[in-house]
Formats: C-alpha cells, sequence, structure tokens
C-alpha cells in the first residue's frame, strides 16, 4: 500500500498537466484578433468556432484567408464562413458572397455569390452592401444598373468601406448613376486612397492613381474645389 500511494500521487499529477487549457472567451479571441496577435487569436478562437459559435467562425476563416496566425488555406476560410453564413452571420455571408465571386479556392458561382451579398447587404454590412454594388454595376448575376449600385455605395461608403467610396468615385467620373462631375469622383477617389485596414494595398494605391489621372484633366479650380471638399 505504501508504495502505491506515491504512484497514484505521480499518475494524478501527469493527468493533471494533460488537462487541455480553457478556452478563453470570445472577448478575448476578438482582442486578440484586433491586436494583431494572430497566433493567440487562432488558439483562442479556434474551440469556440468548432463549437459552433458562428462570430469566431467568421474571424477564423478571415484569418485563414489571410494566412494570419496559421498558413494561408482557402477551402477552409470557406468551410468556416459557410458554417458561419449559415447561422446568419452578417460578415460572414458577404466574406462568402466575396470567394464565390471571385473564385477564390474553389469555381465560380456568381449566382450563390449574389445571394449571399444580398442576404448580408439587407442586414446592414458594408461588405455585402459593397459586392451588391459592383455586381450591380457590372451587370453580374443581375441586370447592370448603375443607379442601384450608387445607392449600395453610398450605404457602404457612409460606414467607411474603402471599396465603395472607390466605387463611388469611378461613377461621380463616368457619369453613371449619378451625374458626372470630376470634383465629386476626385474627392472620392482622395478619400478611397486612405488605407481603412480592411483591404490590401492594391486598392488604396488603385484610388490614388485614379485620383491623379483624374487631375491631369482638371482646371486648377476645379482641383482647389475637389480638395476642399475632401477636406484638405
Amino acid at each position: 500500500m505504501h508504495l502505491r500511494f506515491p504512484l497514484l500521487l505521480a499518475t494524478l499529477a501527469a493527468l493533471a498537466f494533460d488537462v487541455p487549457a480553457v478556452a478563453g472567451t470570445l472577448e478575448d479571441g476578438l482582442a486578440a484578433y484586433n491586436k494583431g496577435n494572430w497566433s493567440e487569436a487562432v488558439l483562442l478562437l479556434k474551440p469556440l468556432a468548432q463549437a459552433g459559435n458562428a462570430r469566431a467562425q467568421e474571424k477564423l476563416g478571415r484569418l485563414y484567408q489571410r494566412g494570419k496566425g496559421v498558413e494561408r488555406d482557402f477551402a477552409e476560410a470557406e468551410a468556416w464562413y459557410r458554417k458561419a453564413a449559415k447561422q446568419g452571420d452578417a460578415a460572414a455571408e458577404a466574406r462568402l458572397g466575396f470567394m464565390l465571386r471571385l473564385g477564390v479556392g474553389q469555381d465560380r458561382n456568381y449566382k450563390e455569390a449574389f445571394e449571399w451579398y444580398r442576404r448580408s447587404a439587407e442586414k446592414g454590412n458594408p461588405l455585402g452592401q459593397v459586392g451588391l454594388g459592383y455586381m450591380s454595376m457590372e451587370g453580374v448575376a443581375t441586370p447592370i444598373d448603375h443607379k442601384a449600385a450608387a445607392e449600395w455605395f453610398t450605404k457602404a461608403a457612409a460606414q467607411g468601406d474603402a471599396l465603395a467610396i472607390l466605387g463611388i468615385a469611378t461613377l461621380f467620373e463616368n457619369g453613371r448613376g449619378v451625374p458626372q462631375d470630376p470634383v465629386q469622383a476626385w474627392a472620392w477617389y482622395d478619400r478611397a486612397s486612405k488605407d481603412d485596414g480592411e483591404y490590401d494595398e492594391v486598392v488604396f494605391d488603385r484610388a490614388a492613381r485614379g485620383r491623379d489621372s483624374l487631375a491631369e484633366q482638371m482646371t486648377p479650380a476645379q482641383i482647389a474645389a475637389a480638395k476642399k471638399l475632401a477636406g484638405r
């Protein structure tokens, strides 16, 4: 008996070290994500996502899509987005629409992309709104409707979405869905050139190029008015 008791203690101690750590709260995972602590965010969010938390699923999908804290894996990202989207998460619906529209990690499916964008947009999500805007502007899975595009872009731009702001600039430059107005277009391009932390640098570079190219066709008075409108 005396020999078995120390052995029992040692066994219990070993088991104690094998007990997995308790998963953090969603707030902990989101805080790590927002701070850019990617590896920590994955560790905190993955158990919650596996347990069915839609918000954690969407963020985990985003980490896989961006390759932050994990190896970039578009198929894995799509799978997590779809799980969250089926639960009605607006951000996941929009991101799933994006992947389906561009064929990221899978075949393109414009019809399904439009549907997920629509669901997201109607909930007020800017990513869904800007997605519908571009599909309306391009006539993808829906008839070309520049007025509808302008309306969706405006809703998303009001929430600071840079791609929507870029879309409005394009419409003003070409007079589609809104009156042609180089002053308005320059101001919107300038605003879209500011990194909002959501998109890749190519979006902001494109906006800056659009602004600078347009300036070559404008008078000094128009440029001055545009800068004033842009708050510069």
